[in-house]
């Protein structure tokens, strides 16, 4: 451990650490992973990732439990949602025993960066695939590159569990329907750019994307899914162009276990004067509970968190996801990887 880290005052963002894993994809074959302390890589001008967005990443925690292990979250998830991705993008898969493996050697090499156990921080692993080969016609690269980074990081919004605003961005799309926003490749994020930092600007936390096509419905939450509380409902939307979070799914077992009705669907923009709770779910922030939606072009403030604080359904999943993620309390369904 570091003892150098102020790990209870984390922000969610880049942190250097010593080393970082790498393969190369070449001749139709994954290689060797290869070992490095250096933060750049070297890549031809003409590389597929810079011009033709042969892009794909994913992100992923790793937990510090009271007993003192290492808990990895839902890999497998990831490692498959990389491959729809890689799918997607006309890159190659990376195979789930070397995805593994080179994550296990990124925490291993970087044991004294996983926070302590109760500081309320965690290790981020960032998996990324990119083409490295150079093409100047639009076309796949002959050449991938697969690469681990990690670093210890605090919570994604600076409020942490505490309520949030949002600002509705109408005049922005996401991602179009029959297009990649349900991969995670770094074109999604690029067009959500604009409208993400006027919010911010403008003093919301993130902002809330309709659907592109009829700007009926409620699609992503600015980098995290949307999920709503109405009664002993639990109500997240059902679109081909949001992103299928992790987190998400696993609040949705939650919830079910709670004896909750889960419900996927299309979910009315004007449905939001429904709801009991709303919150944003995702790896980097989990639950972030929103306070206030505030819809400038229409002339709509929606209201939750009336007394300052998250909701009890809200709390309570999060709570919950967090014991598991932690070790706090049993693991039923095989979510967690202890690393050896």
């Amino acid at each position: 451990m570091n003892n150098n880290i102020d790990w209870g005052n984390l922000s969610f963002g880049y942190f250097p650490t010593k080393y970082n894993v790498r393969c190369y994809w070449r001749d139709g074959q994954w290689g060797e992973l290869e070992v490095s302390s250096s933060e750049i890589i070297n890549i031809h001008i003409a590389a597929t990732c810079l011009h033709y967005g042969q892009d794909a990443f994913e992100g992923m925690k790793a937990f510090t439990g009271k007993d003192g292990k290492i808990r990895l979250f839902r890999w497998q998830d990831n490692a498959q949602r990389m491959k729809e991705s890689a799918d997607v993008l006309l890159m190659p898969e990376v195979p789930e025993n070397l995805f593994i493996e080179a994550v296990e050697k990124a925490i291993k090499l970087n044991k004294e960066f996983v926070p302590p156990y109760g500081t309320g921080a965690s290790l981020y692993i960032r998996p990324l695939l990119i083409g490295t080969g150079a093409q100047v016609g639009v076309k796949p690269a002959n050449e991938y590159l697969f690469i681990i980074f990690v670093g210890p990081v605090g919570p994604y919004f600076k409020e942490g569990f505490n309520p949030v605003n949002i600002q509705v961005a109408r005049d922005y799309d996401r991602a179009a329907p029959l297009g990649t926003g349900h991969v995670k490749v770094g074109g999604n994020y690029g067009a959500s750019l604009r409208a993400t930092e006027r919010a911010h600007h403008e003093g919301y936390s993130a902002c809330l994307f309709l659907d592109a096509k009829e700007k009926k419905y409620i699609d992503e939450c600015g980098p995290a899914n949307f999920f709503a509380i109405k009664g002993n409902n639990y109500i997240t939307p059902d679109s081909h162009s949001i992103l299928p979070s992790i987190t998400n799914k696993s609040l949705i077992q939650i919830a079910k276990d709670m004896g909750m009705t889960v419900e996927k669907r299309h979910i009315p923009f004007e449905e939001l004067a429904e709801f009991d709770e709303v919150g944003a779910c995702g790896t980097a922030a989990v639950i972030s509970p929103v306070k206030q939606i505030v819809d400038a072009e229409a002339g709509k403030v929606f209201n939750y968190c009336k007394d300052g604080k998250a909701g009890p359904y809200s709390t309570k999943l999060y709570n919950k996801l967090l014991s598991i993620q932690n070790g706090d309390e049993p693991d039923n369904y095989g979510w967690t990887h202890i690393i050896e």
